[in-house]
Parts: structure tokens; sequence; C-alpha cells
């Protein structure tokens, strides 16, 4: 049997007027810049009022697979939304690139260095400390890229972590990897491929590895960088590189 009854008896109350209810709080400004910067590294994402991007290289650069947790780490799948955000912000004009980095995966370095070289927008790198490795090809993919006076890039033939199977086609699958980095050095600054290779394979160097240390200026004499310098020099050279490029649309 139904039992029904009168409205007098039906109470609604407003969740919100409940002594229970508690309103949503809104993250401060500070803890959400503090929240970018260990999920991105990145204090503030490209923004509206900002019209030069950060993007900072540092560390180890992690690829496929998860670094342990005391490692300074630049994720790639971090890096590449960021860029994909640069190129389809109007608002944003140019990129600073800062790198100190010890390098890292290959195939995630190669794939971040690719990104920059094919924005639309002007682009500087600045090797602060160390552009090592894969860290390497970063560094030139830029429009220009600078090096601090102190700053140190090694160069190196792809190694390998973990087991290795000792049969020839995967020397020449190795092989066909050190050709993807060489070529684009070669195609993207003005480093032979003969030279690169001979920094690459030196035996004077490093005491317990094949290799080049280049300091500073000795990257821009053999032209794999542009200039030595520092951060107010780079920012002046992106700059001048964006009122370039607004000046040659301003004539087409």
């Amino acid at each position: 049997m139904k039992k029904y009854f009168p409205e007098e008896h039906l109470q609604f109350q407003d969740p919100q007027e409940s002594p229970d209810f508690e309103q949503p709080k809104e993250q401060p400004p500070q803890e959400e810049k503090l929240d970018n910067l260990e999920k991105v590294g990145q204090l503030n994402l490209p923004k509206q009022d900002n019209d030069i991007f950060i993007l900072t290289i540092i560390g180890q650069i992690e690829g496929h697979l998860v670094l342990p947790p005391q490692n300074k780490t630049t994720k790639y799948e971090h890096v590449i939304p960021q860029l994909v955000a640069v190129e389809q912000n109007p608002q944003i004009e140019g990129i600073l690139l800062i790198l100190n980095t010890v390098g890292g995966d290959v195939e995630a370095g190669l794939a971040i260095a690719e990104m920059v070289n094919t924005l639309s927008k002007p682009s500087v790198s600045l090797v602060l400390g160390g552009g090592h490795s894969i860290g390497v090809p970063i560094a030139i993919s830029c429009n220009y890229s600078i090096i601090s006076p102190t700053a140190t890039m090694t160069i190196h033939p792809i190694r390998l972590t973990g087991q290795v199977i000792g049969i020839f086609q995967f020397f020449e699958y190795l092989d066909k990897m050190q050709e993807r980095v060489t070529e684009f050095v070669s195609k993207h600054s003005h480093v032979s491929r003969d030279k690169f290779k001979e920094l690459m394979f030196n035996t004077n160097q490093l005491g317990r590895d094949i290799g080049t240390v280049l300091i500073g200026q000795e990257a821009v004499d053999i032209g794999l960088i542009d200039a030595v310098g520092g951060l107010s020099d780079a920012v002046t050279k992106l700059r001048a590189l964006i009122k370039e490029k607004k000046e040659t649309v301003e004539t087409h």
C-alpha cells in the first residue's frame, strides 16, 4: 500500500545553505605557478601577454623510458605540446631556447630538434653550462645559436646501455641512428660531415671514451655554434630576428 506525504512535510534545502557544504577553493596564483613548474618545468605557460616564449632543456632528456626520480629530466612529452602551443599562439613572436643538458634519449632529442627547427617563428638558443651529446642537435636547431664562454659541448658516438645483440644487423641499425644525428648537425650548422665525424671519434681527449669536448669559443671556431655570448646577447638577437621577420612580411 502506497503512503503519501503532505507537501508541508517535504523540505527542500539549497546545498550551499547546508552547514556541511564547503565552497570549492580557487587555487592561488602562486600555487598554480608551482603546479606548472612541477608538471612541465615552466612557471608560466604560453600566454597572450608575452611575445617571447622561454623553453628550458635541462638535466637529462627523458624519452620512452622513465628515469629514476633522483634524475633531473626534461620530458619530451611535455616539451612537444609547448612547442605546438607556441606555433599556434599569434601573440608569441619568438622562442628563446636555454640549454644545460647532459644529453639523453636520441629519438626524443631529435624529435625536439626537428620541431624547433620547423617552427615558423624566429628562435635563438643559448647554451649555459653544457649542451652535450643529443643536446648538440637541439642547440643548433634554432635560427641562431649562442654559447656562454664557460659552457661545454661533448660530441661523441651514440652509446647504448643494457643488453646488446652481437650481430651485424644490430650494429648496422646503430650506424643508421648515428647517421641521423650526423646528417642533422651537418645540415643545420657550418660543420662538415667529415669534420663532425672526426670530432666524434677523437681518442685524445676523453680518458674512458671517444669524442671531443668543446668549450665556448672552440664550438664557434669549428662552426658548430654561431657566437659566444650571454643572456642579453640572446634576447637582443631574438628581438632583431623578430623585427627582421616583421619587416619582411610588411614588404611582401
